[in-house]
């Protein structure tokens, strides 16, 4: 899965930037999540969903118009891993720091401050004014170039793991930057462009292990099973847990 954040400051046009992104990924055939960062709280104080979510770990909800399921995720990669598409356009995110972005502003003071080296263009309110690069960054209007934003995306757009092993000499966020200059590709990144030893899957999207909890998966499980009669060592194990 590769994915975008799409970072300003409220009223920047990042809403618009995204719909006219996502809307010309999905006409090109592509699946498409979207992740919204908000600052206000979602469930409304003393709401019936707000009560459940109090006595429950997830409350589902089901409208007229949609359908949801609220929960509290432990991290951004738990948040994350609940998504299996093509692309994941982010919404806000600022702190988000594996993944490259896409700087929505109103003003180059604004660009200038929001960029941290992970910007592959910018866009919103600014890219009405015919300016047409800043800091050496592309400013692209969504609302008339969409193909243009988009073509971008589609080019250039990653996601690293986010779990810091180490194993390629920097974190995620360095390796990130390094791959968004083009000093680095996604290649580069061990965990991505290695076949790991053990993998698992939740409903499809794959969990991210550093190398010591696959070898702690894999000696717990063949322990075990070792254990049991019939049992047989083999190149390839393979467990589905179904949840009910």
């Amino acid at each position: 899965m590769k994915a975008v954040a799409f970072v300003g400051f409220k009223k920047s046009g990042k809403t618009t930037t995204v719909e006219a992104v996502a809307k010309t990924l999905k006409e090109r055939g592509y699946r498409v999540a979207i992740a919204k960062s908000m600052h206000a709280s979602f469930d409304r104080k003393n709401s019936d969903t707000w009560r459940f979510s109090r006595v429950a770990d997830e409350v589902v909800v089901r409208a007229e118009d949609t359908d949801a399921l609220l929960f509290r995720a432990k991290d951004i990669n738990a948040l994350l891993s609940t998504v299996s598409t093509d692309f994941l356009l982010l919404e806000g995110f600022k702190s988000v720091q594996h993944v490259p972005n896409v700087i929505c502003a109103k003003s180059e003071e604004e660009v200038r401050k929001l960029n941290d080296g992970l910007a592959i263009a910018v866009s919103g309110v600014i890219a009405g004014s015919g300016i047409g690069k800043i800091e050496g960054l592309p400013v692209i209007d969504a609302t008339r170039e969409p193909e243009r934003l988009a073509d971008l995306v589609e080019r250039r757009a990653f996601m690293l793991p986010n779990i810091d092993c180490g194993l390629c000499g920097f974190s995620c966020a360095e390796m990130a930057r390094m791959i968004v200059r083009g000093d680095k590709t996604v290649k580069d990144c061990v965990v991505l462009s290695s076949k790991p030893k053990v993998t698992v899957k939740i409903d499809g999207q794959v969990l991210p292990m550093k190398d010591w909890v696959q070898e702690l998966v894999e000696k717990t499980v063949k322990g075990m099973l070792s254990a049991m009669k019939g049992y047989r060592e083999g190149r390839k194990i393979e467990i589905v847990i179904r949840a009910e």
